[in-house]
């Protein structure tokens, strides 16, 4: 009698889960989507798309890895950096202020990106890097972080220069659709009832 033994199946999440878990040591969560967990090796600082783009472009190469979400942009930042948030944005006089600005850390999770030049799953939205992380490579150092925290790393991005220009970008985004909104309504038709 011969026994033949089946090929090894691909996960179901086509082996996202495991490209992460095994080229980055990061941890995730079943999907489907599959999830990334933050506040272990890093934590997210998530805002709108269009406040991303100006964040990318007034700091340049000085962020680390960058996913867009949707209508959404996730900046990975040092594990801990999350609690910082509050505290920074009171010290960068932003405190107070409504800015569509998020923090994701201790037992948070974000949608994993699919994998560097595993191609587009074609969905509207779907989750993509637009600065990877490279696998084989400790990701951490080029983590934005406070340079006096324990987590800090000398030569790493100074997570309150991205705190700074995300708050002002989010500002401006938030400021650039109400007055958007404002020129909408007054341009729209008045209806008023006649007696």
């Amino acid at each position: 009698m011969v026994f033949t033994v089946p090929l090894p199946r691909t996960p179901p999440d086509g082996g996202i889960a495991r490209w992460y878990e095994d080229e980055l040591g990061w941890a995730t969560v079943a999907g489907p989507p599959v999830g990334l967990v933050t506040g272990l090796r890093f934590d997210v600082l998530e805002l709108p798309a269009e406040a991303g783009r100006g964040v990318l472009r007034r700091m340049g190469a000085a962020t680390g890895p960058v996913a867009l979400l949707g209508h959404r942009m996730a900046l990975l930042v040092a594990a801990g950096s999350a609690e910082e948030l509050p505290g920074l944005l009171d010290w960068l006089e932003w405190g107070g202020i409504a800015l569509d600005l998020a923090a994701l850390g201790a037992d948070g999770r974000m949608t994993a990106p699919l994998p560097p030049g595993r191609g587009g799953s074609g969905a509207p939205g779907a989750a993509v890097w637009l600065r990877a992380p490279a696998p084989g490579r400790e990701v951490e150092p080029s983590l934005p972080a406070l340079r006096s925290a324990p987590w800090g790393v000398a030569g790493a991005p100074c997570l309150v220069r991205l705190v700074a220009a995300a708050a002002a970008e989010c500002h401006r985004v938030r400021l650039l659709s109400a007055r958007t909104r404002g020129a909408a309504q007054q341009l729209s038709p008045q209806r008023f009832a006649s007696s």
